[in-house]
């Protein structure tokens, strides 16, 4: 996938999924803005890339809102990846205590419309923009015992849906990657049953690593994919289907 010439911001960059895509995108030529909360090891991934990084609390609106208006020219692609996963399983719903449940809300639903937002007239000034949100298959399917996480990554597809109608006019194509359990240090609470559970029931069978989703993540974020809109993409080797 040919990304030269295309500008590309990634939240949740500094580590995991974020950082791989970020891989895989400069490598197709993207230019890349990171941004995280973690300043030494998104640092480190800017510096490898030859990246603009930023360091962003997605808790934080006026942090959200600086990065919006610090971006150089147009955007053409918008990574919406940031989120908090982990140490939020393995949880019964009765047992969530309502800090837990706002943080998640906070950072995986609040922090991806924000990040929209913020970037939204970058976006615009491309002429062909595209946001790419990360939800789960886990709010396809109803894993149990991680209510608040699946509870967000639900609003984040239906978050996506109503962007893509908001933003269509404006030439905006906004989807969403639903990846299974990744091989990435987010999903270290997941006991090991749950992974062993996964593996075995996906119709390619083993584990997923976020390399697998890379390719889909660019083509989505390339002018390939302009009428591709409001579509949500189980990308997990075929655990659940949609």
């Amino acid at each position: 996938m040919n990304l030269a010439g295309r500008h590309i911001l990634l939240s949740g960059a500094a580590r995991g999924l974020g950082a791989v895509i970020a891989r895989h995108l400069a490598e197709a030529g993207a230019r890349l803005t990171l941004v995280d909360i973690l300043e030494d090891e998104g640092r480190e991934v800017a510096a490898a890339l030859s990246a603009t990084f930023h360091t962003v609390d997605l808790r934080d609106p006026e942090s959200i809102a600086e990065v919006g208006r610090s971006l150089d020219g147009p955007l053409h692609g918008l990574f919406n990846n940031g989120a908090i996963a982990t140490g939020i399983g393995g949880i019964g719903f009765e047992d969530v205590d309502v800090e837990t449940w706002d943080r998640v809300m906070e950072v995986n639903v609040r922090g991806t419309w924000l990040m929209t937002r913020a970037t939204a007239p970058a976006l615009r000034a491309s002429g062909s923009g595209r946001i790419v949100n990360v939800a789960s298959d886990t709010a396809l399917w109803g894993a149990p015992n991680l209510m608040s996480y699946v509870a967000s990554k639900g609003a984040v597809i239906s978050m996506t849906r109503s962007l893509a109608r908001e933003l269509g006019p404006d030439g905006i194509g906004v989807t969403a990657i639903a990846p299974g359990i990744l091989t990435t240090e987010s999903t270290e609470y997941v006991p090991q049953g749950r992974h062993d559970q996964y593996e075995q029931g996906r119709a390619v069978p083993g584990p997923q690593p976020p390399d697998d989703v890379a390719g889909t993540v660019a083509f989505l974020l390339s002018e390939a994919a302009l009428t591709l809109t409001g579509q949500v993409l189980p990308v997990n080797r075929g655990f659940v289907f949609k």
